[in-house]
């Protein structure tokens, strides 16, 4: 599914990454840089040209923690979470395709046990 993710972001100009970023940014506001290379498992080097870039495309923003002036919180903007969207969307729908051929029944199997390999892995590793 990753490649079919990866695709859809390409066809609106972006890549698997970016929509990644972007979706960890909707799905949790407020985060730090630190907490979201954390909670994505990159360095501190690749995570800041990764937000300096989706910054000068307008798809996220920076602003100084009020608790912590050295810390900068990233938020998606509305264009950020928009392409976000858009990507989810079409992943979705070609997602659908890729397993019309499959029973419903066992495409909630699949789903039930990728999400227990995945909950239960002791090193997630990096999504990235």
């Amino acid at each position: 599914m990753h490649a079919l993710v990866g695709a859809e972001a390409e066809r609106h100009g972006l890549s698997l990454r970016d929509h990644i970023v972007l979706s960890a940014l909707h799905k949790t506001a407020d985060l730090t840089q630190v907490e979201l290379g954390q909670a994505l498992g990159m360095d501190k080097t690749t995570l800041t040209a990764e937000i300096d870039r989706l910054e000068r495309m307008e798809l996220v923003s920076r602003r100084v923690n009020p608790r912590d002036r050295r810390a900068r919180i990233i938020a998606i903007t509305p264009k950020g979470d928009a392409a976000r969207a858009a990507i989810a969307a079409g992943a979705e729908a070609r997602e659908a395709d890729a397993v019309r051929p499959i029973p419903a029944a066992e495409v909630t199997q699949l789903r039930r046990a990728l999400y227990l390999i995945i909950g239960s892995a002791e090193d997630p590793g990096s999504c990235i």
